[in-house]
């Protein structure tokens, strides 16, 4: 990976994690890092369940990546840890808010809600590595809770309860917020806009492989 992620691994993942071992070359965490990533990022969503008024009550993790829990020796305020299977289904607990890593395409979501939620508690899916649908967001409405996604010369942005923001990134770096939204906007719109601003304002010059 690139140095800012190997820092984040062993200074922030690893360490806070308490990985048996550390962070090391040919280890399970650097192997698989966003995996353990989304252990130490479910950690900080537990803290917060637990803490919210719906808190005070167990908090599962769940993830369909390859994560060996016998590794991290502080979970936090998760309750109990597990693979999306039959035996993590099982040991579900009556009023236990669920977290889930990377379950795959939004199709599965609800199912997944079926078969280890439980009514009126929260169910968070996090970190999903690819979307089935080409738009913003997803279809199947679940709220958006924190979302950043990249497009042609800048992002879609949303941490609830804000407003959706149309993000153009400058050739220096920064970032300028163009536009928000109350509801969800379609990827097109977003889109145009921001290239278009971009074109306007730089040309051909805004584009992050550019040296100089």
């Amino acid at each position: 990976g690139t140095p800012l992620n190997l820092k984040f691994g062993k200074t922030t993942v690893a360490r806070d994690l308490k990985i048996k071992g550390g962070y090391k070359p040919g280890s399970n965490v650097s192997r698989n890092l966003v995996a353990y990533s989304n252990v130490y990022w479910g950690k900080r969503i537990a803290s917060a369940l637990r803490g919210s008024p719906v808190g005070g009550k167990p908090v599962g993790f769940l993830t369909a990546e390859p994560v060996d829990f016998s590794e991290i020796g502080n979970l936090g305020d998760i309750s109990r840890v597990g693979s999306l299977t039959q035996k993590a289904r099982a040991e579900g607990r009556p009023n236990e808010s669920i977290i889930v890593a990377n379950p795959g395409g939004e199709e599965t979501w609800p199912r997944l809600v079926s078969a280890y939620g439980e009514p009126n508690c929260p169910f968070v899916i996090m970190n999903n590595s690819y979307s089935t649908s080409y738009d913003v967001g997803n279809k199947k409405g679940f709220e958006e809770a924190y979302y950043l996604k990249r497009i042609s010369r800048g992002f879609v942005f949303r941490a609830f309860p804000g407003p959706w923001q149309a993000v153009l990134e400058k050739p220096d770096g920064s970032v300028e917020v163009l536009k928000e939204y109350k509801d969800k906007p379609r990827l097109r719109e977003v889109a145009e806009l921001v290239r278009e601003e971009s074109y306007k304002r730089y040309a051909i010059g805004n584009d992050r492989w550019m040296s100089g």
